[in-house]
């Protein structure tokens, strides 16, 4: 099997998802006899696992880099992917090869005929990452959970350390109160003898993640808060104090003030792990050297070209504030703008600031998810009176440099899927 039959096969197997009201429409016991096939290879090793509205792609890195950084062998599983599938399973903060990754599914394939149930492609996908972890004898896998977080395929494996960075509008309806509904999901990752790292402040939701009886907990602006957040050159310069150190005027190469609470919840949990404090060249070259591909990602200087996959209405204004306060472009705006079909549209656009673009272009990714970008161009036209709709990510980018001058800022938004594509049309231009 090859890379081209892995993903057939991947693409031949359906996901299901968690319901509004949060009652999995399967339990985990298709992926705990997945697993079981496998040998169980979540039980090789201990586990970061991390959830949260957003943050959590950031966190994951940002801690792997400090494992890695350390001398420990670590695994990072995350989603989405922006340009390759092989970037949701890394090794030492890279990316496991084709060959690798073909041979990973190729064993599920051949597994898969014991099973008493198909599995989802995101549970083929997390079995695959578990196993990849177990052979490669990893001493920390740093997890990502792909939605909310209780009935996640990731949840067959037990956190040592469980870390929850907030609590936001995202995966609900808005009925109800839907915060505590997300918190009591999300607070599904703590197992009896995890330490939490919890980034969520609303002392209302606390009892929510203290019901889980984490054996010990550490609270943001509590136990860890970044301190000073400040703008630097390509980044951040920041000083966070954890639970064994104070670390002073660190060099995060991440844009956004955003990221300063990404980089101190890392922190906690990476001291939170090992039980110790970091040493401070250890925690400098790992803030320095992290890799956020579509995660407010400069691609171009003249015109300034900028990619994030704010997916969700917070993570929108995130990307709006970060683009508003992070840089002194005053020429003309372009928004490229797509995303899934489920999104309230009036309400990311409205997050993103489309009114204060002169230029908004919609377009859509190729996937069955997709919002139609005729339907997103009209939502938008009433905000806006620039809209143009185009639906394929490269004659989006395409467009939106034509109109773009030296001075000009593009930004390209909405999704990950969006972002990859307007990724990969950007690398085909070069």
């Amino acid at each position: 099997m090859d890379k081209e039959e892995a993903l057939r096969f991947l693409d031949e197997h359906i996901n299901r998802r968690l319901s509004r009201e949060g009652i999995d429409d399967s339990s985990l016991e298709n992926m705990r006899s997945l697993l079981t096939s496998l040998g169980d290879p979540q039980l090789d090793f201990p586990v970061v696992h991390i959830t949260g509205t957003n943050g959590k792609g950031s966190t994951s890195a940002i801690a792997s880099n400090l494992f890695s950084a350390m001398g420990l062998k670590v695994g990072t599983y995350s989603s989405p992917h922006v340009s390759s599938i092989t970037e949701r399973i890394q090794i030492d903060t890279t990316p496991i090869g084709d060959d690798e990754f073909s041979d990973l599914v190729s064993h599920l394939a051949l597994v898969k005929p014991s099973l008493n149930a198909a599995p989802s492609w995101f549970e083929l996908m997390t079995a695959a990452a578990f196993r990849c972890f177990a052979d490669s004898a990893v001493d920390v896998a740093v997890v990502e959970v792909g939605m909310l977080g209780r009935f996640d395929a990731t949840n067959i494996a037990d956190a040592k350390v469980a870390v929850i960075t907030n609590v936001g509008f995202d995966h609900t309806d808005g009925s109800g109160d839907w915060r505590r509904k997300l918190a009591w999901e999300k607070a599904g990752i703590i197992k009896e003898d995890s330490i939490l790292c919890l980034g969520e402040t609303d002392e209302k939701l606390e009892e929510l993640f203290l019901a889980e009886s984490p054996q010990k907990i550490y609270r943001r602006n509590i136990d860890f808060e970044c301190v000073e957040n400040d703008l630097a050159v390509g980044g951040r310069q920041l000083s966070i104090r954890a639970m064994e150190a104070m670390y002073e005027n660190v060099f995060l190469g991440q844009h956004g003030r955003h990221q300063g609470n990404n980089a101190s919840i890392a922190l906690a949990a990476a001291e939170a792990f090992l039980e110790s404090e970091l040493p401070e060249e250890v925690v400098t070259a790992a803030f320095a050297d992290v890799n956020l591909p579509g995660r407010f990602e400069v691609l171009n200087s003249s015109p300034l070209f900028v990619l994030d996959g704010a997916h969700n209405p917070p993570g929108a204004v995130a990307a709006a504030q970060t683009l508003k306060n992070g840089f002194t472009h005053t020429g003309k705006k372009v928004l490229i703008v797509g995303m899934t079909e489920e999104k309230d549209a009036q309400w990311m656009l409205s997050s993103l600031e489309a009114e204060q673009y002169d230029l908004v272009i919609c377009t859509q990714a190729e996937s069955p998810r997709s919002m139609p970008a005729k339907e997103l161009s009209n939502i938008a036209r009433s905000m806006n009176h620039n809209v143009l709709t185009l639906p394929h990510p490269e004659d989006a980018l395409e467009k939106a440099f034509e109109y773009a001058g030296e001075e000009d800022v593009i930004l390209g938004s909405g999704s990950m899927y969006v972002v990859g594509a307007l990724r990969e049309a950007f690398e085909s231009f070069e």
